[in-house]
């Protein structure tokens, strides 16, 4: 969710951005892919998987492997793995963001856009909450307007800071007003802002709300059951399900916390879990072959990239962006730390964003992107004429898996073949944390790692981020051709208009790095024999994949 204010941090996106660094989970993360498309020098050879074999029937129940804990389940709070891959199954948006990263209509049967600064939402009528109580405009009302109240704090504010009222104008229907038109906020109704939740149970449970004593109370294929915390959360099937096409299979599903990415690989072997997303690379070979189950690769909208942390330095010249990108040896990174599955990114974006974009624009980018194909000669040629020669950079890292080990390294070596002085900081997980929450911390540090997705399908949910003054902004970067086309896609209400802006800040961030894109990779996950039907993608952050769930035949 990237982030065009100045005003307080929002953590929990930050969170989602460092997890996916720190956690060896997390080095799954990537792009679009086809299974038939030519791969680089040393990639290895995969697929992209729709759907696994649908389920033979229901289960009473399975176990799912996740990397660490949720804080919480309140959905304004829950912006990354844990939670959202949880509270996916249990809550329910107005829209829905399906495995194939379109979108459609959920709680909100329907919706019109009368103006451009007004949204009008049609709520679904028979839909249950979990208690048993009936969804009524009110409860959008409620829900929604929490992401605007600062008391709240809601991670998911960016989206709302457009809006200014949020009201019932019917018995079932809610109307949005905007202060100004914002193409994007509609879009991530399909995510965590559009969450709704019972108003009754959020008055009621207050700060307490969504935590492990209380739990939620929403619309989902699944209810909250229970949280021993430091072990495990589960969910059961909720049989009063408005919709037939996503009712659990799944008696229960039960999520145990597993930290350690060798206890989560040894887990799924023995079968002491079913299942689990964001399988670590290096255990690829083993569970190709395992008979214990079968690892699918999916959809995916996220690019790792070096952030470019201080613009004051050796790496303020574009030059030396350039160059230092053209030094690092990116297909090395995806064979050697990626498991050979995933492709040298071209952008910070993955192809799959531009999927609704007119077929001119995308063959326009096609020609008009510039490359960085690996070639340290020219590279360091052109640190050469920046005459940054001699000058130290600092790389930080974490040494907690070895992805982000070998990408750190790969970029040290580059940054010696083009002539500069790296040195690498590696430091705590709390203070690579704070890499994207306190800008004193980035204080002398020239490079760190992300895994940058998206949650909806469009660049602008990137390149919104680097605008001037965006929290995410981390190296204090400022073009203002490119603010002016993100303002421009942010307004834009014709489609083809929205996706030239876009095309406009995707050249601009192409050509002037204030990130350095690595590469992409496919979302993964582990089914054990015992069952199947989940559709990979990395839309299982808000789509409810459990409920496919069922049996193996």
């Amino acid at each position: 969710m990237p982030s065009t204010r100045t005003s307080a941090p929002r953590p929990a996106r930050l969170r989602k951005a460092v997890t996916a660094t720190l956690a060896a989970a997390a080095v799954l993360l990537a792009g679009a892919c086809s299974g038939a498309a030519p791969r680089p020098a040393g990639a290895t050879a995969y697929e992209l998987t729709d759907r696994t074999p649908a389920a033979s029937g229901d289960l009473d129940s399975f176990t799912w492997s996740v990397f660490a804990e949720p804080a919480t389940i309140d959905y304004a709070y829950s912006f990354d793995y844990p939670p959202n891959q949880i509270l996916a199954n249990v809550c329910e948006s107005l829209l829905r963001w399906n495995p194939d990263l379109t979108t459609s209509p959920n709680l909100a049967a329907s919706y019109t856009n009368p103006t451009p600064t007004t949204w009008v939402y049609q709520i679904r009528p028979g839909v249950r909450f979990h208690d048993g109580t009936e969804l009524t405009a009110d409860d959008v009302v409620a829900s929604l307007r929490r992401n605007l109240d600062p008391e709240t704090a809601s991670v998911w504010a960016h989206p709302f800071r457009n809006v200014t009222t949020v009201d019932r104008t019917a018995p079932m229907e809610v109307t949005v007003t905007l202060a100004q038109p914002d193409s994007m906020f509609n879009q991530y109704l399909a995510a965590g802002p559009g969450t709704v939740e019972s108003a009754a149970t959020l008055a009621a449970a207050g700060k307490n709300y969504g935590n492990p004593q209380t739990g939620v109370n929403c619309t989902g294929p699944f209810s909250f059951d229970s949280w021993t915390s430091g072990q495990s959360l589960t969910l059961k099937r909720f049989d009063g399900y408005w919709n037939p096409e996503l009712k659990a299979k799944a008696g229960r599903a039960k999520f145990v916390f597993l930290a350690d990415p060798t206890t989560r690989v040894n887990a799924f072997q023995s079968g002491e879990v079913d299942g689990g997303w964001m399988v670590p690379p290096s255990a690829y070979g083993q569970l190709r072959s395992s008979q214990a189950g079968t690892l699918y690769f999916g959809r995916n909208t996220t690019v790792a990239d070096e952030v470019v942390g201080n613009l004051l330095g050796p790496l303020g010249d574009v030059r030396v962006r350039r160059a230092l990108l053209m030094a690092i040896d990116r297909e090395g990174i995806v064979k050697a730390g990626a498991g050979g599955v995933g492709e040298v990114a071209g952008s910070l974006v993955t192809d799959n964003l531009w999927s609704g974009a007119p077929a001119a624009t995308r063959e326009g980018l096609a020609k008009d992107l510039p490359q960085y194909p690996y070639d340290p000669a020219k590279a360091k040629a052109l640190a050469a004429e920046a005459g940054v020669s001699g000058q130290k950079i600092v790389i930080a890292t974490s040494p907690l898996d070895s992805q982000t080990t070998i990408i750190t390294q790969a970029v040290a070596q580059a940054a010696t073949a083009i002539g500069l002085k790296p040195q690498i900081d590696s430091i705590s997980a709390e203070k690579y944390t704070a890499l994207f929450t306190d800008p004193a911390a980035r204080e002398g540090v020239d490079l760190f790692l992300t895994f940058w997705y998206t949650s909806v399908t469009d660049p602008l949910d990137m390149y919104a981020s680097l605008r001037t003054g965006a929290f995410s902004n981390y190296g204090g970067w400022s073009d203002p051709a490119f603010d002016a086309a993100v303002d421009r896609s942010v307004a834009a209400q014709d489609p083809a208009e929205h996706a030239d802006a876009n095309a406009e800040a995707h050249r601009i961030a192409t050509r002037e790095l204030p990130w350095l894109p690595l590469y992409t990779q496919p979302v993964s996950v582990f089914l054990g024999k015992r069952i199947t039907g989940v559709q990979p993608s990395i839309a299982y952050l808000y789509y409810p994949w459990a409920a496919e769930i069922g049996a193996k035949g």
